[in-house]
């Protein structure tokens, strides 16, 4: 990683956390009840959302410029996503495994070549989930096919990279992860950050 600008020097007095009490836990997350007091110096009861797993992003580029997408329905919002693979994986876990991982179980493809692009915080206001995302090249179908969890019913769509960049634009990709990787490997593929040929491609 590259030194920070100054600009991105914090400010002000950190959040201080008192009594915690537990609401909520079960395989995946918890919630936490906190007493806390704001950098104000305001008092406040502050429930955090933890995550027991990093959430893992994986966009597979095929060599002639396409993506594989997964579709599926989600429960929390009721209404149906297309997706990059996603999932979790442990905390004590390499995020690079789960990303193998999931790649395969989604998907059923496998990649020679993995590249970590991306790190950032979903919903930093009232989780402290972290999200990894990973580029990945080379594909090609695993042995086992693809064999996704118990409560997953998938459908897999190969598009051109540029199609899936300009639905996610449009808002019809709305799973963040999905946007931002999409715009990541755009602005790589601009920057001289993927095979030229592979670029061309996706660029259209």
């Amino acid at each position: 990683m590259s030194d920070k600008p100054a600009w991105l020097r914090p400010h002000g007095t950190p959040w201080k956390r008192g009594a915690a009490r537990l609401v909520f836990d079960n395989p995946w997350i918890k919630v936490t009840e906190h007493a806390a007091v704001a950098p104000t110096g305001w008092p406040a009861s502050y429930g955090v959302v933890g995550f027991k797993n990093h959430a893992i992003a994986v966009l597979p580029i095929h060599d002639d410029g396409t993506i594989t997408l997964v579709g599926q329905n989600r429960f929390a919002l009721g209404d149906y996503s297309w997706e990059i693979p996603e999932g979790g994986a442990p905390l004590d876990e390499d995020p690079l495994e789960g990303a193998r991982r999931e790649l395969a179980e989604e998907t059923g493809l496998v990649a020679a070549d993995w590249r970590e692009v991306l790190r950032v915080q979903l919903s930093n206001s009232v989780t402290d989930e972290r999200a990894i995302g990973y580029v990945a090249l080379g594909l090609s179908e695993g042995p086992g096919g693809h064999h996704p969890d118990d409560t997953e019913d998938l459908a897999l769509e190969r598009v051109p990279f540029r199609e899936a960049l300009e639905a996610a634009l449009a808002g019809h990709l709305q799973d963040v992860l999905t946007v931002a990787m999409l715009l990541r490997a755009y602005h790589m593929a601009r920057e001289g950050a993927l095979p030229g040929a592979l670029a061309r491609l996706m660029l259209g």
